[in-house]
């Protein structure tokens, strides 16, 4: 309560007093440390802008605020579907941290009002709403700490924003997802048909390989070649998320072969 209170008053005798009044309104706190939250809104675009007022780009805080976030929705979502497995609670946690999703917020929010950026058509700026707030619970993280970073996913993103109970009955597109992570690092994205066989009713089944700049990265079994492509990309994703060395291989690997989805 005494923090409360010195930070209130600290507000009133700031120079940038607007900026504060804007962190206060989305957080519901006063910041100890507001050059945190100007570097996750300073986009790489404007990195020598940023670099001459003393801010690198906010792709460290993203990276920082991707894994908070994953760790408070992860400990949500085991609190709320205390009976479901693994499966189903990786998927839920999957939709909700979604970029789509973290756009949307982001721009509810009105983050995006204050993004540095030097990004000029709508296809460059995609998903840098969603980036610059991950970025923003990195620097909530590192100047409240956890906890408060905690309640401000809880409070200020899902309770408003998310019904968890319809979203973990939506279907997710690992595919496109897979897809759109590709696109953000400029990855060639494959998917492979390894074998067609029948099962004891004669039904056809279809196992492919998905594989990220020529790295196999999951393989999938379905009754068509689509339902084969969603599990391997859902395996791939999961290797993405979990292995920080199978990313790091595929970032560095070359593919001659270009991009191809089928």
């Amino acid at each position: 309560m005494i923090r409360f209170i010195v930070n209130k008053l600290k507000f009133f005798f700031r120079s940038k007093r607007g900026l504060y009044f804007v962190l206060y309104r989305i957080t519901g706190f006063y910041p100890n440390n507001i050059n945190y939250y100007k570097e996750a809104l300073s986009h790489k675009s404007s990195f020598r802008q940023n670099m001459g007022n003393g801010f690198a780009s906010n792709e460290r805080l993203e990276f920082l605020g991707d894994a908070v976030l994953n760790a408070v929705v992860a400990d949500l979502v085991y609190t709320k579907f205390n009976n479901k497995s693994e499966g189903f609670l990786t998927d839920t946690r999957s939709k909700i941290v979604q970029r789509e999703t973290l756009d949307r917020i982001s721009v509810a929010l009105e983050l995006d009002k204050f993004i540095v950026s030097s990004l000029r058509s709508p296809v460059q700026k995609s998903h840098i709403a969603g980036n610059a707030l991950e970025a923003f619970i990195g620097a909530i993280y590192l100047d409240q700490g956890y906890e408060v970073a905690k309640k401000f996913v809880s409070e200020r993103i899902i309770a408003p924003y998310i019904n968890m109970d319809a979203l973990a009955k939506k279907e997710v597109n690992f595919k496109s997802k897979l897809l759109e992570w590709t696109q953000k690092y400029r990855i060639a994205l494959d998917f492979d048909l390894i074998e067609r066989f029948v099962d004891d009713d004669n039904n056809s089944i279809f196992q492919s390989q998905v594989t990220l700049n020529g790295v196999p990265a999951g393989v999938g079994t379905g009754y068509s070649k689509k339902e084969s492509h969603q599990r391997a990309a859902r395996m791939a994703l999961k290797k993405i998320k979990t292995d920080a060395d199978f990313v790091n291989t595929v970032k560095t690997a070359s593919d001659d072969s270009g991009d191809a989805v089928e």
